[in-house]
């Protein structure tokens, strides 16, 4: 699979992601008060916000409820923070007309089934080296890095090298 043509990447004004197993490496710890915790890679952020001072949209969608991945949201000045989405396609649709982009100007990055549905409609569906096999056959483009490891901050790369050299 080979990396998206330049002119594909510069298109994408809208990069949606899942958060379990691609902003983190897809563990969960618990503590015996209930409360979770998850790690968050730094250089992930640091491209986020960079698309987004760039033009280039941010979303979040997971189908779970999590203070921890709201609180990084907020940290990082993503406004478009969806949690407990049962249909995350339609969600992407939704967001998509809200902001008035074209689903084929839509990138969507996920690792596992309940992901599959955005993959379909994205423009280009993007996997994180890690992810399972039936999403990793719907990507477009799989990235070299795993998800928490520096996956998000690939994808960025390449949105922003594209986007400059267009």
């Amino acid at each position: 699979m080979s990396v998206p043509s330049e002119a594909r990447l510069a298109a994408i004004r809208l990069l949606a992601l899942d958060v379990d197993g691609v902003l983190t490496d897809g563990r969960l710890w618990y503590f015996q008060n209930g409360e979770e915790s998850k790690a968050f890679h730094v250089q992930d952020g640091h491209g986020l916000k960079r698309l987004m001072r760039a033009g280039i949209e941010v979303a979040l969608i997971t189908a779970r409820r999590s203070p921890v991945a709201a609180l990084r949201a907020r940290e990082l000045g993503i406004e478009r923070y969806h949690e407990n989405v049962a249909d995350k396609g339609e969600r992407l649709r939704a967001i998509a007309d809200d902001l008035g982009i074209p689903l084929a100007a839509c990138a969507y990055m996920g690792d596992d089934e309940p992901d599959l549905a955005a993959l379909e409609v994205a423009g280009l569906a993007i996997a994180p080296a890690n992810a399972v096999a039936a999403v990793r056959v719907k990507a477009d483009w799989c990235c070299q890095a795993r998800g928490g490891e520096g996956a998000v901050r690939e994808v960025c790369e390449m949105l922003l090298t594209a986007r400059a050299a267009a």
